[in-house]
């Protein structure tokens, strides 16, 4: 099967992206499952205090959420040159998760100090992995770093095991587990406000830097030859990455699959040129998260966990875009 494309797939996306948001307003278990009728938001000042104060930030917290992850996998992939990467392989997201479980058992667990320091051991993560990768005299540079990102996430969740031995059965242990679950149920404008400052330059950055990422894909003597200064660069690059994915680690927890799900479907329909691609990565992203939410608040009356949802439909898509896109190549 051919790859499909369109003209302006981004102008589609972004059409696609508030109209689901629209529909979000509406979803959901009050009144009645599965649907708010319109017009009590007008009538019903329940109504309106429930989508003011709880669904309208936990939707945009959704969207950005799902852009953090799908634009950082977007950019790891093609800086890295491995189809493999996204933040969970490369140790971010659990190493955010680790760091927000060390604020919470040693230093109170502050929605500061939760964010600060799953931000450190994020960089420190994608840090350790890429000197990791370096160093191994095994394989090819893609094996070695999906290899240095596996021993370096599995380091950090055996640390996050070790917190939850210790930790407050009462108090602290079920903080521990929502970053392993991830969700977005206790999300609130206070939340939201926490998330800005930090996703909203990053995402600005990747998306402003988009065209250089093709060649930054390239090896480093290659781009030196057309003008680009390709360590500075990437270290901009995944800086930007990695700060949106630990910043939406600390409100939302561990959510993966959107990472490595998300960027090959954006380059399949919109093409594989980072000026296109990228931008595609964080609407289609956006949009999934969104999607997996309104399933995770809307199917049962007890919600599901988010990163169950985006774990189980992520990788059943993946099986599916592969075995399609093995069965285009014969």
């Amino acid at each position: 099967m051919s790859r499909i494309t369109l003209k302006h797939p981004q102008i589609w996306l972004i059409a696609a992206l508030i109209l689901f948001a629209l529909l979000s307003v509406l979803l959901g278990r009050f009144p009645a499952p599965y649907w708010m009728p319109a017009h009590l938001l007008r009538d019903d000042p329940f109504a309106q205090q429930l989508v003011l104060n709880l669904r309208l930030p936990r939707i945009l917290a959704a969207i950005l959420l799902g852009m953090a992850l799908a634009g950082s996998g977007a950019v790891m992939q093609m800086i890295f040159r491995n189809p493999l990467v996204e933040p969970g392989f490369l140790g971010v997201s659990q190493g955010a998760a680790l760091g927000a479980g060390i604020a919470i058992v040693f230093f109170g667990g502050s929605p500061l100090l939760i964010q600060g320091s799953a931000a450190l051991c994020a960089f420190l993560g994608l840090l350790l992995s890429y000197s990791l990768a370096r160093r191994l005299h095994y394989g090819g540079w893609i094996l070695r770093l999906v290899l240095a990102g596996l021993a370096v996430s599995a380091i950090f969740s055996s640390g996050l095991g070790l917190l939850k031995s210790v930790a407050d059965p009462l108090r602290q242990l079920p903080e521990i587990t929502f970053w392993l679950l991830g969700g977005l149920w206790a999300v609130t404008w206070t939340d939201l406000a926490r998330m800005l400052p930090v996703v909203l330059p990053a995402l600005a950055v990747v998306w402003l830097m988009r065209w250089r990422v093709s060649l930054l894909s390239l090896s480093d003597e290659t781009a030196f030859s057309l003008g680009v200064a390709a360590g500075r660069e990437r270290a901009l690059l995944l800086a930007a990455a990695v700060a949106a994915t630990s910043a939406v680690v600390a409100v939302a927890g561990v959510v993966g699959w959107v990472g490595l799900l998300v960027p090959h479907v954006a380059r399949r329909w919109a093409g594989t040129d980072a000026r296109k691609s990228i931008p595609a990565s964080m609407l289609l992203g956006g949009i999934f998260t969104l999607l997996c939410d309104d399933l995770a608040r809307t199917l049962t009356a007890g919600e599901i966990p988010l990163g169950i949802l985006t774990a189980l439909l992520g990788s059943t898509l993946f099986m599916a875009l592969m075995i399609r896109h093995k069965g285009a190549q014969r």
